[in-house]
């Protein structure tokens, strides 16, 4: 179904199709008559929209900064075809630029998630069960990544297919390793906040049933990603341990997560930027993008200087 019929069975007036804001997905910024919205595809299908918003405006009443479904007087979300959308007030803001305070505070944002977090996934959230890479994917992914970096003049450490390997390897000894999970919005990065001054989540809809260093490990990763505003590498260890600051405000991390924290930034690595690499060669043409990727293999080779403490 075309973005401009979607937007009019929400209530939208439009006389041209709309184009998307972000380039992965549909994202829509429209007006009505009492301001600026958001929409976007959500969850699929309605079942779990419908968790996903139960959530969301559960932690939201809670005093999170998170966004929630417009009141429009229609039913929001709802399902076109195979896919399912939802309209969000649009939150105005400024995007993140890497300065201290931000990263502080998006740590004591986090911290606050996962601290409110019931013990088990009474919200019915999709619970993460990716353990099954295989050996040959590695090294298929290892491959395309060479090829999308040898036209940059760029040589990719043969060290990093070792070290996935190893994390294939170690999978089944990380599910089982009696990790804490937690109901989280997941993709938690910095293109998902606008600072009002503190920062606002504006994208929970990976939202999860997750482990808890798991959602950590993707922040150390990947927070810089994909925002133009935003460092061309990943945490330095300083801004790191500044997130951690805040996150710890609120979250004591049991001895069985620092443990296997090495295991779980190896797994996540696996599991969220080797496709990045691998699949979507555009990034690699992009100077900024290209530049954050061979940072992230450096310190993908070098986690111990990353810890939890």
């Amino acid at each position: 179904m075309k973005a401009k019929t979607i937007a009019k069975n929400f209530g939208f007036e439009l006389e041209e199709e709309p184009i998307s804001i972000y380039p992965f997905s549909p994202v829509y910024r429209l007006k009505r008559p009492e301001g600026d919205f958001i929409v976007k595809k959500t969850q699929h299908p309605i079942q779990k929209a419908n968790r996903l918003m139960k959530y969301t405006k559960t932690i939201n009443k809670q005093g999170i900064e998170v966004i929630i479904p417009a009141k429009i007087p229609v039913e929001n979300p709802r399902t076109f075809d195979e896919e399912t959308y939802v309209v969000y007030p649009f939150i105005h803001g400024e995007s993140y630029v890497g300065k201290d305070w931000e990263i502080q505070e998006a740590g004591r944002l986090l911290g606050r998630i996962h601290a409110l977090s019931p013990v088990n996934n009474e919200f019915e959230l999709d619970i993460y069960n990716v353990f099954d890479f295989t050996e040959e994917e590695v090294t298929e992914s290892f491959q395309y990544i060479v090829q999308n970096a040898a036209p940059h003049g760029i040589t990719i450490n043969p060290k990093l297919e070792v070290r996935l390997l190893q994390a294939v390897r170690q999978q089944a000894e990380l599910k089982q390793a009696d990790l804490i999970s937690v109901a989280t919005p997941h993709d938690f990065k910095a293109n998902n906040l606008v600072y009002t001054p503190k920062p606002y989540l504006i994208d929970p809809d990976n939202a999860g049933w997750i482990p808890r260093i798991f959602d950590l490990a993707l922040v150390l990763l990947l927070f810089h990603n994909e925002l133009v505003s935003a460092p061309d590498r990943p945490f330095t260890k300083q801004q790191w341990h500044l997130f951690l600051l805040g996150y710890g405000e609120f979250v004591i991390l049991s001895q069985v997560e620092k443990a296997n924290w090495l295991k779980a930034l190896e797994h996540v690595f696996l599991d969220e930027v080797m496709w990045l690499m691998a699949d979507v060669e555009e990034d690699w043409q992009n100077s900024v993008q290209r530049t954050l990727f061979e940072n992230l293999i450096q310190l993908f080779l070098d986690f111990e200087e990353y810890s939890l403490t």
